[in-house]
């Protein structure tokens, strides 16, 4: 089960992280996650939001150069050491974790984060296997 992330690419001058979520917001698109990395020469800015199709739409109109990516939600206990078990599972199962990020606001007591990986669908089967459970986009308010 994957969540739809937009990757877009941004030059690296003040104001377009504001400019982006100000045109989000005047559309009335919700974010329910947001990272950012950045090099010296461009940043890239992932976001989780509440109508995928409908924001990539709109940066796209506004000039913006953006990828749609699957990614995973996963549920991970808010205690010490939940973090670490999740990431533990993966690591013995060899799968390559090419970023992760969180997810505002908790579920039910849950933390949750963002995994790209090569495999969604095999980290999903490796997580419910030891219980871990992934998170529907429904879960996170994003149809």
């Amino acid at each position: 089960m994957t969540i739809s992330q937009i990757s877009v690419f941004l030059e690296n001058k003040a104001g377009q992280l504001a400019d982006i979520t100000g045109i989000l917001s005047e559309k009335q698109v919700n974010m329910r996650a947001i990272s950012i990395a950045e090099t010296a020469d461009y940043g890239i800015l992932r976001l989780i939001v509440d109508d995928a199709p409908k924001a990539s739409s709109i940066l796209l109109e506004q000039g913006f150069i953006l990828t749609m990516t699957p990614v995973v939600g996963v549920e991970v206990p808010d205690t010490p050491g939940g973090l670490s078990k999740v990431l533990g599972i993966i690591s013995r199962a060899r799968i390559d974790i090419e970023y992760m990020y969180s997810v505002f606001g908790q579920k039910d007591g849950q933390a949750c984060m963002i995994f790209r990986v090569a495999d969604a669908d095999g980290l999903t089967a490796l997580l419910a296997e030891n219980g871990i459970a992934t998170i529907a986009g429904e879960d996170l308010g994003v149809h």
